[in-house]
């Protein structure tokens, strides 16, 4: 088998394969891939594979290689200088690199930023969740997780041939630029109820800068600071860009506080921000391709009228199909909405791009009968599962479908969503597996201290919550002191909503006694490192963070891994089938550690040793519904006690000038 030797890597090379790793939105995971698929996929065609078979992208700069035999690769993407043996070699078209020669891939130029290596038979690589793809924030896929290094060796995986290999025609060839237009939806969350009408009108207008703290989670972009159509997000936090968490699609313009990311492949899958617009399927390419100091312009299209992302010709290459667009849909990003079938819940059906549904279930309220119709919507859908459909993945009061758009068109999913969702019980019938899990937590972890440091230091010094999370998260409930805070966390049973919240198995739970439901805000802007498995508060909700990676949520300490690195190895706690350690509606209880007897266990856990007590258990809706109804004049005098510190702290924030409106650019 022929090896290819790396002379050298290039900055950040990796092995991927395309569309990645689906269907494992729900948990957390990805879909990473190419993020220009359409000069990867053209690079395969170029040399004969499938389309999707794994190569390398490369970011900025290209590798240097060596063959151990002929091999006919293609490259394509960024402009670059290409040699083999020093003598120049021409992109978009098949060459033969003989053995021994040296394949030389240079420095993209003043347009593009990724170029793309395909190798005739494909590049070898271990399959992990059904792809073969590099996740490097989940050290996963590819190449031992990791971007390429000088002296590694990989493997061709000399798989057969599709077609005959070809030169890339010009008219075939993405149209790169440094002024962009991207093709956009509306929706899931745009004008009047998120967003004011000259929120979206800047939005359209303006030609947003890329910012250079970006990456393959997500484009960060400068522009106007959004004036917002709300003065909060009420449970789930202070700021208006605050939502109930709910799912993303890649490619989604998500406001974390007033700062607009373009959500990447490797992004996270559920969030709790609002998402005005979502790039189609077909332009998503272009994320892959904008540098530093690029321009953007959002061009709204109507959803039925998107480009197909199966196409590889000319209606992808280039911004034309924008320029001749007759615009937007004009609905605000809801396609519809009905009631349950029992009259009290109304039903709200958003576009998310042009290959999600999301459906949304009642006020945005924290109401677990919400959560019970939004299981037994997801499992009447997965009882059918029609061709087309990817992911289910389940938010607090919201389902995201996502489907392929070339197999299954939105308004034919939005009628069969419809019908399925007229067809459920009554959500008081949920009664679910449920178990207690039983998990360490090191309060006010040193690694949750240094990631406020950072922060002040890298990002924002001056945030209300710094510079200790707990001490804003016990003045925003009007507790008499920090031990308040405290017990509070260590007395909830924490029931899972969500996993996935900011990646890999990453419980979003909330207590199941309102009395233990602390409320903050999120960060604004967010942190863009977070230490794994910290544990933090947003909104009403807990979360673990499941690796190491950006977030929002106010600190409370760190607990140990809830996903197995060490997959298909048995480890403590975690089912062989699958490396994510809990499950839709455990329970979760914690008891204390210091942060030196974290460090043990965590060590225990990654070399697969330790213990996990997890107590077998069911949840039942109308139980809970009974203890709400015993407890219910203690809980809402809880509740009107934390809403009033709510309002004593937005007002401090409101004549601190936390809320003032900026007209000029904010990073």
């Amino acid at each position: 088998m022929s090896t290819i030797s790396v002379l050298r890597a290039g900055p950040q090379t990796t092995i991927q394969d395309w569309p990645g790793r689906i269907r494992h939105w729900q948990v957390g995971v990805p879909p990473s891939g190419p993020m220009d698929d359409l000069s990867f996929r053209l690079a395969n065609l170029a040399v004969g594979n499938p389309e999707g078979t794994a190569g390398l992208e490369c970011t900025m700069m290209g590798p240097r290689l060596t063959f151990s035999e002929d091999t006919v690769v293609a490259v394509a993407g960024a402009p670059v200088v290409v040699t083999i043996d020093s003598m120049p070699a021409p992109q978009w078209t098949p060459l033969t690199v003989k053995a021994g020669e040296v394949l030389d891939i240079g420095v993209a130029g003043p347009v593009g930023m990724r170029v793309y290596l395909a190798v005739a038979g494909g590049v070898e690589a271990e399959e992990y969740l059904g792809s073969r793809s590099t996740f490097t924030l989940g050290k996963f896929g590819g190449k031992d997780g990791r971007p390429l290094i000088e002296g590694d060796a990989l493997l061709c995986a000399g798989a057969d041939l599709a077609t005959a290999p070809r030169r890339i025609l010009n008219d075939e060839k993405p149209a790169l630029t440094d002024n962009w237009q991207l093709a956009v939806t509306v929706g899931p969350h745009s004008a009047p109820e998120f967003f004011t009408p000259e929120d979206i009108e800047d939005l359209y207008s303006t030609p947003y800068e890329v910012h250079f703290n970006s990456d393959r989670t997500g484009v960060r972009l400068v522009g106007p600071q959004p004036r917002w159509a709300r003065t909060d997000g009420g449970e789930a936090g202070l700021h208006p860009s605050n939502i109930h968490d709910n799912a993303y699609s890649v490619g989604a313009l998500d406001f974390t506080g007033d700062t607009p990311i373009l959500l990447g492949p490797d992004g996270p899958s559920l969030g709790g921000f609002v998402c005005p617009v979502t790039v189609t399927t077909a332009d998503r390419w272009k994320l892959g391709q904008l540098k530093p100091g690029n321009t953007v312009r959002f061009v709204p299209v109507r959803s039925a009228q998107a480009a197909s992302p199966a196409d590889l010709g000319s209606a992808r290459r280039s911004d034309i199909g924008v320029v001749l667009s007759s615009g937007g849909d004009h609905d605000g990003g809801v396609l519809g909405s009905t009631m349950t079938a029992d009259g009290s819940t109304v039903v709200t059906y958003r576009r998310s791009g042009d290959d999600n549904i999301l459906v949304e279930y009642g006020d945005m309220t924290l109401d677990l009968a919400l959560r019970a119709r939004v299981h037994a919507l997801a499992e009447r859908i997965a009882a059918d599962r029609p061709a087309g459909l990817l992911d289910l993945t389940p938010g607090i009061r919201s389902l995201q479908v996502k489907v392929d758009p070339t197999k299954l068109r939105q308004s034919v999913l939005l009628d069969w969503l419809i019908e399925c969702e007229a067809q459920l019980p009554a959500a008081s019938e949920l009664v679910v597996p449920s178990r207690t899990v039983h998990l360490p937590l090191s309060w006010d972890d040193p690694a949750t201290r240094e990631a406020i440091q950072r922060y002040m230091l890298g990002v924002r010094s001056d945030a209300p919550w710094c510079p200790w999370n707990i001490e804003f998260i016990r003045r925003m409930n009007g507790l008499d002191s920090v031990d308040d805070v405290h017990r509070i966390v260590f007395d909830a049973e924490y029931l899972v909503l969500g996993l996935g919240d900011v990646y890999l198995g990453a419980p979003v739970a909330v207590p199941l006694d309102p009395r233990h439901r602390l409320v903050t805000t999120k960060y604004n802007p967010a942190r863009t490192w977070t230490p794994e498995n910290a544990v933090g508060i947003g909104g009403a909700y807990m979360c673990v963070y499941g690796m190491e990676g950006p977030g929002g949520y106010q600190f409370v300490g760190r607990t140990t891994q809830v996903w197995n690195h060490r997959h298909p190895l048995e480890a403590a706690g975690f089912d062989p089938e699958h490396p994510w350690l809990l499950r839709f509606f455990d329970k979760i209880r914690w008891y204390p550690v210091s942060a030196d007897e974290l460090l043990d266990l965590r060590a225990d856990t990654a070399a697969g040793r330790g213990e996990v007590r997890i107590d077998q258990g069911t949840f039942s809706l109308a139980e809970h519904q009974r203890f709400l109804d015993t407890n219910a004049a203690d809980i809402d005098a809880r509740r009107s006690m934390m809403e009033i510190a709510r309002h004593e702290e937005r007002q401090r924030w409101s004549d601190s000038g936390e809320f003032a409106i900026k007209t000029g650019r904010v990073a």
